[in-house]
């Protein structure tokens, strides 16, 4: 599957659930926050906030569930609860490093966009020893408006000084797939159990799927 880096010369990453295996521990800490207040987790949660930045994000907390607290406040709740996590339990999908290995050897420029928190972000990078292995970092509260909008896509091209044509974007749930697609830009999908139910329209929108990064590496050039 080499061949879909072909004439691309950038590398475009969501993070979570793309590139580090964590979207486990968010359902757990959205369970922790709203049982502060009494509030049981709707079922549709994950699918009303997928794709929003976290401060969209924040806002929908305390729109939907009437929280006094101000967003950067929730924001801040959020970011000491899973900063632990992020610094010590996340680790790498498989074949993500040696992947980032192989771009890099080739001359390959690479992004990080993802609609998590900076501080997390930088958090699980550094723990992880990769952060100096991409050119350029953005997170969605950095842009207009979070995934599916195109902005942290176009944004991520315009920092790594390629054009959308020239990019690939990979990503684990359908708004940001969408995100990468609406910019114009090759979108490969990746498994990840968190986002399993939406595996057939992962496919469908996507133009390829990958169980893992070595399905890249170990099938020629």
């Amino acid at each position: 599957m080499k061949e879909l880096l072909r004439n691309k010369k950038a590398v475009l990453f969501d993070l979570d659930g793309t590139l580090i295996d964590s979207m486990w521990m968010w359902k757990a800490i959205d369970i922790e926050y709203l049982g502060r207040f009494g509030i049981d987790i709707p079922d549709n949660l994950q699918s009303e906030i997928e794709g929003k930045s976290f401060h969209e994000t924040a806002l929908y907390f305390k729109d939907r569930f009437d929280i006094k607290d101000d967003p950067e406040i929730i924001k801040n709740d959020w970011n000491n609860m899973a900063l632990d996590i992020y610094k010590n339990r996340v680790s790498m999908k498989p074949g993500a490093f040696e992947f980032l290995c192989y771009l890099k050897e080739n001359n390959i420029k690479t992004a990080i966009a993802t609609s998590n928190s900076r501080v997390l972000t930088d958090t699980a990078l550094e723990s992880l020893n990769i952060k100096n292995m991409f050119d350029a970092v953005i997170t969605a509260c950095e842009v207009s408006k979070g995934k599916p909008a195109p902005d942290i896509y176009l944004k991520a091209a315009e920092l790594v000084d390629v054009c959308s044509d020239d990019c690939i974007v990979f990503e684990d749930i359908p708004h940001g797939i969408m995100a990468g697609k609406n910019a114009g830009m090759t979108v490969v999908a990746v498994d990840d159990m968190y986002s399993s139910h939406y595996k057939d329209e992962k496919i469908e929108i996507s133009d390829y799927y990958i169980n893992d990064y070595f399905q890249i590496l170990n099938n020629g050039d």
